[in-house]
């Protein structure tokens, strides 16, 4: 028995390790001196924030299969919820129309 997990873990878990990825590499670069560090104590947000800045637009090109996936199952969601609603209506609409009618 396989254990697949859901397309938005799926799609989540690879968004975050292309974002740790880039985090590395933007600290190493930092590092090393080859990108600049920000202004006095504000490397740390320096580099995540470039780190975020890179890895966004990584992740909406690299991960374009994942999400199309992460919709589609989505979507089936939010068209079954949408389908039990309606049949909740209808009962109740049955339920109410024999009352009135009975009175």
């Amino acid at each position: 028995m396989s254990l697949k997990p859901s397309a938005t873990i799926r799609y989540t878990a690879m968004r975050l390790g292309i974002f740790v990825g880039c985090l590395v590499i933007v600290a190493g670069l930092v590092k090393l001196g080859w990108v600049p560090s920000g202004l006095g104590d504000a490397n740390p947000a320096w580099v995540v924030l470039l780190a975020l800045v890179i890895s966004a637009p990584l992740s909406f090109i690299l991960l374009r299969k994942q999400r199309d996936e992460m919709s589609v199952a989505i979507t089936g969601r939010v068209a079954g919820a949408k389908d039990k609603l309606a049949a909740n209506r209808s009962q109740e609409d049955v339920a109410d129309d024999a009352t009135r009618v009975s009175q």
